[in-house]
């Protein structure tokens, strides 16, 4: 795992934020801590920054810089289907004719 890569990805910090207050949240649970706001609150607030940033388009395909998508992504005529099928070689070496 990379992750020098991972902590400049945007995904990554939309996961990693709310299962970080959750942990937060069952560890307190454990020592009958009860915090001062509700976990509902803070998953609330959470999600209304997420949705405000996604709208405004801060949030775009995250294995590409910028917010166009790559070369490779733009030459696609049907979604991509599998990394092990990238450059369409059969595990026997024979090239893969999806058509």
């Amino acid at each position: 795992m990379n992750i020098k890569v991972r902590i400049k990805n945007k995904t990554f910090w939309l996961t990693a934020v709310p299962a970080l207050v959750t942990l937060i949240y069952c560890i307190l649970g454990l020592f009958n801590i009860v915090p001062t706001i509700s976990e509902a609150t803070v998953v609330k607030i959470l999600t209304t920054i997420i949705s405000a940033l996604t709208t405004l388009g801060v949030f775009v395909d995250p294995t590409t810089a910028g917010v166009k998508d790559s070369q490779r992504a733009m030459s696609y005529t049907k979604p991509f289907k599998d990394i092990k099928n990238l450059f369409n070689i059969n595990k026997d070496g024979s090239e893969e004719n999806d058509d």
